[in-house]
């Protein structure tokens, strides 16, 4: 039998990577009421902002009775964080809608802005951060831009900051966040929309669909990475997949089973990456299409990531 998994019980999932905190973010924060893309830079001048503490509910803060959109800001110094680990940007608890970017690069979001809105209050933020958004020799830029529709609004619980995972080492590069996504297949001429990775796509708007949807990552591999005996993890995938590296099939997962009988969505994805298909120095592109044949649909469950095939062995298989 499958499971509907909620986008809450997702990210709690996920938030057993993050471990020890690197990066201290409780405390002022920049903010502004208000909305305009702008804000989302690194470039941006907002000291003309208010400031705020963070974790806070705003209404608590001299923003009583405001609903709709905020922003926040913040900055931290990449010259302590290490390079070569996966970090996550723990925010705790937002309500009700939030959207992240890291030195101008959206690197995750979590409910739904306006036309279409979803609350995500009661899920844990935690966001995958990518290594090449941060400057690792000064000054980043955290903006969040908030929505809140009704009662407590903003930043309003948890223990802010930059953690460093020990429970996902097993991965050389990690792939978990922000990926493009469409109903339909590769050839579709469908727009691309964004989604998270790994999270039902029932939970991030696409309730109810059942059928083939595509999902696309471009990424650049750091330079110190061997590029024999590599192995692309795609996590769990509800039901069946075709994953693609820069154009050529590298696998598939397919029972042929038909609904309540399938186990093909419980089955951790690892194929092999023939060294001759990775770009060095270009950008490398995954393409994986994905059907689903009933109840819960999309790449669900991690880890997802890159990694050799010692690693995996040791610790994932």
């Amino acid at each position: 039998m499958k499971y509907l998994f909620t986008f809450f019980i997702s990210i709690i999932c996920i938030s057993t990577y993050a471990q020890e905190r690197l990066v201290n973010l409780e405390g002022k924060w920049k903010f502004s009421i208000g909305d305009n893309h702008d804000w989302s830079t690194a470039g941006f001048n907002d000291s003309k902002w208010e400031s705020i503490n963070v974790p806070g509910i705003w209404e608590d803060q001299g923003f009583h009775g405001y609903d709709g959109f905020a922003w926040y800001r913040t900055t931290f110094n990449g010259q302590s964080l290490p390079r070569n680990q996966t970090l996550y940007l723990d925010l705790g608890y937002i309500d009700d809608a939030d959207q992240v970017y890291v030195n101008g690069k959206m690197i995750g979001f979590s409910g739904f802005m306006p036309p279409k809105f979803k609350t995500a209050y009661s899920a844990k933020r935690l966001y995958h951060l990518p290594v090449e958004y941060i400057n690792f020799n000064g000054q980043n830029t955290i903006a969040i831009r908030v929505f809140d529709v009704v009662n407590e609004g903003g930043i309003v619980s948890g223990r802010p900051g930059i953690y460093r995972s020990e429970a996902n080492a097993a991965l050389l590069f990690d792939l978990q966040g922000l990926w493009q996504f469409k109903i339909g297949r590769i050839n579709d001429s469908r727009s691309w929309n964004e989604i998270m990775v790994p999270i039902p796509w029932e939970a991030q708007g696409y309730d109810r669909y059942d059928g083939w949807a595509t999902y696309k990552k471009t990424f650049r591999l750091p330079d110190n990475i061997d590029r024999n005996e590599l192995v692309l993890i795609m996590g769990k995938v509800d039901d069946f997949d075709k994953t693609y590296f820069n154009g050529a099939l590298i696998g598939a997962t397919r029972d042929n089973l038909r609904l309540g009988r399938s186990r093909s969505y419980n089955e951790l994805r690892a194929y092999d990456i023939p060294p001759e298909l990775i770009r060095r120095g270009e950008d490398n592109t995954i393409i994986i299409e994905v059907e689903d044949i009933g109840l819960t649909g999309g790449i669900w469950q991690g880890p997802v990531g890159i990694t050799t095939k010692t690693r995996y062995y040791r610790y994932l298989r």
